[in-house]
């Protein structure tokens, strides 16, 4: 039988096993935790793939519908297709915390995959998919500097939980995900209810404490069954070719690379690149792989230069450490837009728009757990020519989803109830331009646009990105506002976004072993000191949010109906709700709990909708007096309408204050009659007096 090792994790078991189920792959291994069951596999290319500069890894995190026992939704496909965002977001996730533990001058092809088995709905299957993906390379003969394990930290009742189970998710006003090596942390992922700087750190801290244990747990699995690991070719230049590199690079590289305007530094940066090139052709014309390597290690000079002029607080563009580019915001300027905003830092431009729709605009979002409506959405999008470069439209990809998705969550901590605000309100964000932090400036200029459109937002949110450089010799030096070779060939991304009561979202990478509490700590500090900065200068462009809303924006009004009633309002097969539609030109959606939006462009035609709604769900009380029209006579008296769709009945007896021969001696079909409502039986009917309303 399968041997399984076991940890307690945050309350539950955690199990881990090896079977041969993927018995071709370098590694593998299955994590349970609760009834949650995830697969990671691991397979590595034979041979490095020639032509690149880079290390080709692949992480995929494959979600299945089996998992939950339900079959997709879709009546026309069944497969699972693209990923959900949910998928390709914890695939980056994993990702981030794996990647730096590789020797990143690997050139063979790795790919990790971890399949979702089975979901309990209760255990999130993202942090047992981090720890599966790293015991099936830590168990692998691939080679890789693991383990890693990462936890979800959240705070209920003011006490920190350990991995709270989805139930619990909605409580916490605190969600970090904390990944890390055994004294490091190397990916963050936060969301929190403007929260402070110093309860973030002590949340990540916990997570980390917690992570010691589960890195314990797989060294020890490691050393019972983990393979050698395969010797690979690591591109490794000898001692002369370092040299050359930099007699050739000697003074021309900073003098091109230490500018203050991206274009000027990428020209002198670029022709001393294709100078060199030039240079190595004419010196070693039949060597193509001596070559390529010099001019990787024409950017590992840029790298050892960057960090070297870092560490002694100069930046390629002459600003200190702690300093802001030039920022400057802008809101309204769009005319038919329900609002807009324009963010700029640096050469870091963002355009957001805010669009309001009714609530039946919400997006409907199908996972293996099952479906959910998404009534805030921010999409980013990030084309070529923000870059200069000419490149094709080919929709978001996976950068584009996790930078929309970190400015989202930025911005869900102050977006209004929806009984407070119930609208549908989906921001698109567009970098027109970018050189750092495109996802920090659309969080900000999605705020803009957000106030501009009139949402009562809880308070306005701006975000930076902090980097580091990290000397060999341990020292460290934290960096405001990063941008192009800070960005590219810094230690660290640490993204931190929030409002001036405190932080909403966090994210973070490295491309080190990790960085220590205390690194975190200050990169806190930069990043509030920052963000206070861009929070008044976006007040210099709008204080509050406006107090109405665009004239072009459509208007949502509520009201509760008696469930029971609910069936009243839309008619047999729909009809009754659809004429109301059709007449009042509006747009209605209904709650099971009998709340009922309606959705109009002008308070007329909302009033109107309104009203019909009401006439058919009133609640008919005696004593009440209508005008009624008399829709049928029988020998017993007039059956009445008092209001659409309600009936009642004026008995013979109660027509006239005088003796009633015939009941058309007093009414006819068609007449209109006061009425007032004398008696409602069991079954509910409603009876109604003539004579006493007059």
């Amino acid at each position: 039988m399968q041997k399984e090792y076991t940890l307690e994790v945050g309350g539950r078991t955690l199990t881990a096993s090896f079977p041969n189920w993927a018995e071709q792959t370098n590694g593998s291994a299955l994590v349970r935790y609760g009834d949650t069951v995830v697969l990671a596999t691991t397979v590595m290319g034979k041979s490095p793939r020639e032509g690149i500069d880079y290390f080709p890894l692949m992480v995929e995190y494959q979600e299945k519908f089996y998992a939950a026992g339900r079959i997709r939704g879709s009546r026309f496909v069944k497969r699972e297709g693209r990923p959900s965002d949910d998928a390709i977001l914890t695939g980056r996730m994993i990702d981030r915390s794996l990647r730096p533990r590789f020797d990143q001058r690997t050139r063979n092809d790795v790919q990790v995959t971890v399949s979702v088995l089975s979901v309990d709905g209760m255990n999130d299957p993202d942090i047992p998919s981090f720890i599966a993906a790293s015991l099936s390379l830590l168990v692998s003969d691939i080679p890789w500097n693991g383990p890693v394990s990462a936890v979800r930290v959240g705070r209920i009742d003011g006490n920190w939980t350990l991995n709270p189970t989805t139930d619990l998710t909605p409580k916490t006003d605190v969600e970090v995900i904390v990944a890390s090596t055994e004294d490091r942390i190397n990916m963050l992922e936060a969301g929190a209810s403007q929260v402070s700087e110093e309860e973030i750190a002590e949340a990540i801290e916990f997570g980390h404490r917690a992570n010691a244990s589960i890195i314990e747990f797989q060294k020890n699995i490691q050393k019972e069954i983990g393979r050698t690991k395969s010797p690979v070719i690591i591109l490794e230049p000898d001692e002369a070719l370092v040299q050359e590199v930099r007699e050739f690079t000697k003074n021309k590289l900073e003098a091109a690379l230490f500018q203050e305007f991206k274009q000027e530094r990428m020209e002198a940066v670029t022709a001393l690149h294709h100078a060199f090139a030039g240079e190595l052709k004419l010196k070693y014309p039949d060597d193509k792989m001596r070559r390529e390597t010099a001019l990787a290690l024409f950017e590992e000079e840029i790298n050892r230069l960057v960090h070297e002029k870092a560490l002694r607080g100069i930046r390629v563009d002459g600003r200190k450490p702690d300093e802001l580019r030039s920022i400057s915001a802008n809101v309204g300027f769009l005319p038919r837009t329900h609002g807009s905003g324009l963010f700029m830092r640096g050469l870091t431009h963002v355009l957001s728009v805010c669009t309001l729709g009714a609530p039946g605009d919400a997006q409907i979002m199908e996972e293996m757990t099952g479906e959910y409506t998404k009534r805030f959405m921010l999409h980013y999008n990030f084309p070529g020519f923000s870059v200069g470069e000419p490149t094709p439209n080919r929709g978001p990809g996976r950068r584009e989803i996790g930078h929309g998705a970190l400015a989202e969550r930025a911005l869900e901590a102050v977006i209004p109830n929806v009984e407070d605000f119930p609208y549908t309100i989906r921001i698109v964000s567009e970098t027109l331009s970018s050189n750092g932090s495109s996802s920090q400036g659309s969080a900000t200029s999605a705020s803009l646009a957000l106030m501009d459109a009139g949402v009562p937002i809880k308070a306005a949110v701006a975000g930076i990105a902090i980097g580091l450089m990290m000397g060999s010799d341990g020292s460290a030096q934290v960096l405001t506002d990063i941008q192009g070779p800070e960005d590219h060939h810094g230690d660290m991304d640490f993204k931190v976004a929030g409002t001036k009561n405190g932080v909403t979202a966090i994210q973070m990478d490295v491309k080190i072993e990790g960085i220590t509490v205390d690194i975190l700590k200050e990169a806190l500090r930069h990043g509030k000191k920052a963000r206070m900065k861009i929070l008044a200068t976006v007040s210099e462009a709008i204080e509050e949010p406006r107090a109405t809303l665009s004239p072009y924006a459509p208007l949502v009004q509520v009201l509760k109906i008696n469930p029971s009633k609910i069936r009243l309002v839309i008619g047999t097969g729909g009809k009754t709700i659809n004429e109301i539609i059709a007449e009042t030109n509006t747009k209605i959606d209904i709650e099971d709990d009998g709340t009922v939006f309606v959705t109009a462009q002008n308070q007329t035609d909302g009033k109107r909708a309104i009203e019909r709604i009401q006439n058919l769900t009133h609640e008919t009380k005696i004593g009440e007096l209508f005008q009624a029209k008399v829709v049928k006579i029988a020998e017993f008296g007039a059956f009445v309408e008092y209001l659409p769709g309600q009936e009642g009945l004026v008995h013979v007896s109660e027509l006239a204050s005088t003796y009633v021969k015939s009941v058309e001696d007093i009414v006819k079909v068609g007449d209109i009659i006061p009425v007032k409502v004398v008696k409602i039986d069991e079954q509910g009917k409603v009876g109604l007096s003539r004579k006493q309303a007059m």
